[in-house]
This record gives structure tokens, sequence and C-alpha cells, in this order.
């Protein structure tokens, strides 16, 4: 039998302090590779994430099967002198810290980054935050939403002159933060090997979505232009839109450049349109947006988004129907990448998730088991890795340290 390969983060010890999602999954990206994550969380109560989204059979919900799989759950009451005491002596054999703490909070409980510094002074903190650390709004709460707000995403979700909308998955923010919050830990440890030293990654969640808004900044300070809402256009780029086919559903259309613009003409069968006297330059089609968004829509209704696909993929133009879930399900390119998996949980049977991102060819992620029970792992790290003795371990438990 094929010898299955260690996963590329094996070795690092992860102490997943933190609550809900955005530090979180950091933790289950470097998990999916191998990283040992101990999820700590409040004894009896447990993390909030397993009672937000859509109850199982067990009452843990499927974003926390998702979410929280392969991590080790323990539970510890960092509030009590004894459960920092505790979460001291595994810092002491740990490699990252996650946390998302309101600023200031670890610091008064006396395990804040300085603090856990002199226990190990080679341990990696991620800190996730509403607005980071610093500045005048740093101990304000936060959450994705207000991320968005904040970013100046929201803003630009939906219809001109309508209420903004939601900019797709409520939890964005969240997800990107703690994707920035795993790259950070990574670059930490790639500088510890060098150094020895540990150091703290600081993420305000608008810093995750604020950092991808392209030119936005920078033309603003240049010109002074607001970019607003624009619906499912883009501002610098016509035809570049959702358009409707003739059996009701939608397609996107992307034509970054002339050349693409060119193809697309080609394909709906009128290649005048990319000609010098009509739309064959940028400039030209930003100029009558409406007009080249109207006759790209007129062709897409005459045909039903099967066809639109087909005939934009032979000629070269990049072009999707609007994937709803099911769609997902049946689609083949999802099936043969093998983007969902069925993974197995003692409690509630079979559950798809998405597969481990990215894949490495030598290492690959992969998903040893879903989000486990409340504190499944406390004998396993703490009579096992801290060496605890059944009086004590069970005091501990009666104080409801652990």
């Amino acid at each position: 039998m094929e010898k299955i390969p260690e996963g590329a983060l094996a070795g690092i010890r992860v102490l997943d302090i933190a609550t809900f999602l955005a530090a979180p999954f950091c933790g289950t990206v470097m998990a999916d590779f191998g990283a040992e994550v101990l999820k700590v969380e409040m004894p009896k109560v447990g993390d909030p994430l397993r009672r937000f989204g859509t109850e199982t059979a067990c009452k843990d919900t499927f974003v926390w099967m998702s979410e929280a799989r392969n991590k080790k759950s323990i539970t510890l009451d960092l509030r009590q002198p004894k459960g920092v005491e505790l979460l001291r002596k595994l810092v002491a054999q740990s490699d990252v810290v996650i946390e998302n703490f309101r600023t200031g909070t670890l610091e008064k409980w006396g395990i804040g980054y300085e603090d856990l510094k002199r226990v190990n002074p080679k341990i990696i903190m991620l800190r996730i935050t509403g607005y980071g650390q610093t500045g005048p709004y740093n101990t304000r709460p936060g959450f994705a939403r207000i991320a968005h707000a904040f970013s100046g995403l929201a803003n630009l979700a939906g219809e001109p002159g309508r209420i903004p909308v939601m900019p797709g998955s409520t939890s964005l923010a969240d997800y990107m933060s703690g994707v920035w919050g795993a790259l950070g830990v990574l670059m930490a440890l790639r500088s510890r090997d060098r150094t020895g030293v540990g150091q703290f990654i600081d993420i305000g969640l608008y810093e995750s979505t604020f950092r991808m808004m392209d030119e936005m900044a920078s033309v603003y300070a240049h010109s002074g232009f607001v970019r607003e809402r624009m619906g499912p256009d883009t501002v610098n780029i016509v035809p570049h839109s959702h358009y409707e086919t003739k059996d009701g559903r939608w397609v996107a259309i992307a034509c970054s450049s002339d050349k693409m613009f060119t193809r697309l003409a080609h394909v709906m069968g009128d290649p005048d349109l990319a000609a010098p006297d009509r739309f064959e330059k940028m400039d030209d089609r930003l100029a009558e947006r409406e007009k080249v968004n109207g006759i790209v829509s007129d062709w897409t209704r005459s045909y039903s988004a099967d066809d639109i696909v087909s005939k934009c993929n032979e000629g070269g133009v990049p072009c999707s129907i609007l994937m709803s879930i099911k769609d997902i399900f049946e689609d083949p390119h999802y099936q043969e990448r093998g983007n969902l998996v069925t993974v197995n949980d003692p409690r509630i049977g079979d559950v798809v998730v998405p597969v481990a991102v990215p894949r490495l060819s030598g290492t690959p992620g992969r998903i040893n088991h879903l989000g486990p029970a409340l504190g499944s792992s406390n004998d396993e790290i703490y009579r096992g890795l801290l060496g605890i003795d059944d009086a004590t371990y069970a005091e501990l438990e009666k104080q409801g340290a652990i």
C-alpha cells in the first residue's frame, strides 16, 4: 500500500482560542494540511459556531462540521486562573496561537502576546479583530457585515440608486481574514526558521476586504473619483456583466480586452461590432456602455444558457452560467476535480464538504474528520501532552476550568 505523505504543516501545533469563524478559519486551513490544531472552547458551552447555521442530528451545525474539521476539541475556561495556567503550559509546547477577542481582553487575563512571549519566545500569535489592535476604533466590536461596510465593499454591491446589498456570503470577510491570517502565520513561521524568534500578526476584518479593492484608493487620491454601485457591471470594462438567456437563466461574460471583444463579436455572428468605426476600442465601449450591453443582452436572450456557454467556449470567450448550489453538485468539472468530498462522521453519518484548497502535488491537504464533539480531546491533551494526573484532572473538571 502506498504511504500517505505527511501534511505540509505536520509538526506544527496551533492553539485556536478564537471563536466563531474568521480567526478559526486560519486554523482550519492549517489543519487541512497537517498542523495539529487544538480548538480551545468554553466548558459545557463550546464555540458559538456550533450553533450557527443548519443544525445536524447531533445538534452541532453543518458550518461547525465543515469549518472545525481536522481540529481537536479541548475545553478550557480562560477567565479562571487555573485556565490561564493551563494555557501557558500549552503555549510552552506550541508554535502558534490564534485569537480574536476584543482588543485588550487577553492582556486583562494576563495572556496577551507579551505575556505569552515570556513563556515561549518562539510563539507566533495571530490576532484578528474588527478594526485591528491599534487606531481609534480598535476596541469596537466587529463582524463580517461591519467589515464589508467599513471597507467600502458593501457600498458597491447592488444596483445604482438602490439599496446596497450583501456582497455574496454574509461571512466573506471572515473567510478572507482567515486566509490572510494563514498567510501571515506561514510567513512568520518562515521568519522564525531563520531567526528563532516569534511575532504577532495583526489583522482587522475590514483590511482583508479593503486590500482587494483594486485601484479605488489610487484613483480617488489621483482624481477624486468615487466609484458607486454598478449592479453586475465593472467600472473599467464593457461588456463584462451578467446577461439573461432565453431560458430565464443568467450567464457571466467577461471581455477584459479589445481582443476578447473581437472574439465575442465573431461568436455573436456580427464581427463588424469590433470595427474601428464602432466598438473596436475599450474607450468606445465605455462611452456607450448601455448600448453595448443591450446588444449583448439581445443576443444572449436568443439562446439557452447552455448554448451561450458552448458558443463562447468554442470562440475563446470567457463565459459561465451563474451557478446555483444544485448546478454545482451536478457539474462534471466539480465532480472531476473532486471539489466536493463526502466524509463520514460517527455521530451523524455522511456529510459533504468542500475539499482542501490549495492543491499541493506532494503534500496535499486532506480531511481526516469533521468538527469534533466538545472536549473530545481533553484526555489526550491534558493527561497525555501535559501529564496531568487523575486527581488534578478531576479537580479541574469539578472547578469548571476544563
